[in-house]
């Protein structure tokens, strides 16, 4: 995928994510009763139940776990050559792209999926800018667990460390 391709997902999706936190900012002082937040967009249970998954979103899940608990260990050392956070990077945004382009959740799990997305894009970003790559992991490993702990995906192998 071109760079511009890629740019234009990335614009596409954090202005989704950005949107969803202004319509929620917005929409907190009419419904005070049910505020859950200081007006930010929280991931949050479904009613105290993970959200239900779509085959998309468990694979592409699955993949970015699978990826990234390759290099655990290289990660938690600092080991992991520069070069291998971009591999990872790559990895996990064209997974990102892949959930944006075929998951159909119903609406309120997407808005939570698309919290669990900019942490993920912005972990891929600063693992791409190599100064920041640990830290950028780090990110992505917290989207993970979030992951893993909001949803409901019984084929998902959260990654122990």
């Amino acid at each position: 995928m071109n760079i511009k391709s890629r740019f234009s997902k990335f614009a596409i999706i954090t202005g989704m994510v950005l949107g969803l936190s202004a319509t929620s900012i917005m929409a907190a002082p009419a419904n005070n009763e049910h505020e859950h937040g200081h007006g930010e967009m929280e991931l949050r249970l479904n009613d105290g139940s993970k959200w239900a998954v779509d085959a998309p979103l468990s694979r592409a899940m699955n993949n970015i776990g699978s990826a990234m608990h390759k290099d655990l260990d290289a990660i938690h050392s600092g080991k992991l050559p520069k070069e291998k956070y971009s591999v990872l990077a790559t990895k996990i945004n064209n997974e990102v792209n892949y959930m944006v382009e075929n998951c159909n959740l119903e609406p309120e799990a997407d808005a939570q999926l698309h919290l669990i997305i900019a942490e993920l894009m912005e972990g891929a970003s600063a693992m791409e800018s190599k100064a920041n790559a640990r830290d950028g992991a780090v990110k992505v490993m917290g989207a993970i667990e979030s992951y893993a702990t909001y949803f409901d995906d019984p084929n998902f192998k959260p990654i122990k460390h």
